[in-house]
């Protein structure tokens, strides 16, 4: 079975030690039931379209496509923000003068509406930019980390992990239905609930948030994964088949994460084994 393109945006700020935005999918759901997720999901074809990338802030498609070692790798980029709006609430743009956007009360109003509309397939996010004279903010979202479930299982994403200060002035909330609850949590306590048995998570969230961990600020970690790729070989590889994360800590560092994710049961591998199994 081949992997469905995919991409998930870690949305990190400060109150005052770094947090993330996590969400627990629907126990109904199809794929890792339940489990507590940053948001993402599938690329959708409008993702490679070239009238939704005009303008906007970020890496260019010959950087794009070198980082992610694909053609078109702008799409994961594009999928990534568009997620975020649909699942979070937050859309990462600029208006035309430069500036970040953060909408006024008037705006939230419409642009719930359009939120809404462009989770349920029936507004294309173009149409949501144009209509607020706004370019997406490509620039605010840095390549973190990538996966592919294996495949042996059930349901395949090849999946590309990045990470983004969620702009100031926002209330993100979760879109009901595939989602049924969220948070702004600090890493260890994600994890602590996780030890616990108190949530759900799956293997690449886990490495994510050990890796989170480690800085005390949204801006340490953010500033961090962007000197990493100022520098050669960005990748550390987490499984040679499945899963690269961006090489961060160095190999003592990494070896206690290694036994620090052995809670996640059936994951108890040397260089983490990466099934889509969730910690019961």
């Amino acid at each position: 079975m081949i992997p469905e393109e995919a991409a998930t945006v870690m949305l990190v700020r400060d109150a005052p030690r770094l947090e993330t935005f996590m969400m627990r999918r629907n126990p109904r759901s199809a794929f890792v039931p339940g489990a507590h997720v940053f948001p993402g999901g599938k690329v959708d074809p409008a993702d490679a379209d070239p009238a939704v990338r005009s303008g906007a802030t970020g890496p260019d498609d010959a950087v794009a496509d070198a980082r992610l070692d694909r053609v078109g790798a702008r799409r994961f980029w594009v999928a990534a923000v568009r997620e975020a709006f649909e699942e979070a609430g937050v859309l990462l743009a600029r208006r035309a003068d430069g500036s970040v956007f953060v909408p006024d009360p008037a705006e939230r109003i419409g642009l719930e509406q359009a939120r809404r509309r462009v989770l349920s397939a029936e507004l294309p996010l173009g149409a949501v930019l144009a209509e607020h004279d706004l370019v997406l903010d490509l620039a605010a979202l840095v390549p973190l980390a990538h996966w592919i479930t294996p495949e042996a299982s059930d349901r395949r994403y090849d999946t590309w992990f990045f990470v983004a200060h969620a702009p100031a002035g926002y209330d993100l909330v979760h879109a009901d239905g595939e989602m049924v609850d969220s948070d702004w949590l600090a890493p260890d306590e994600v994890l602590r609930r996780a030890q616990a048995r108190r949530i759900d998570l799956i293997y690449p969230t886990v490495r994510t948030l050990l890796l989170a961990r480690r800085f005390p600020t949204a801006d340490a970690f953010v500033d961090a994964v962007h000197d990493r790729w100022t520098r050669p070989d960005p990748w550390r590889v987490m499984n040679p088949d499945q899963g690269w994360q961006l090489d961060l800590v160095d190999d003592d560092e990494h070896r206690a994460d290694d036994r620090a994710s052995g809670f996640v049961m059936g994951m108890e591998l040397p260089l983490g084994g990466i099934v889509p199994t969730v910690v019961r």
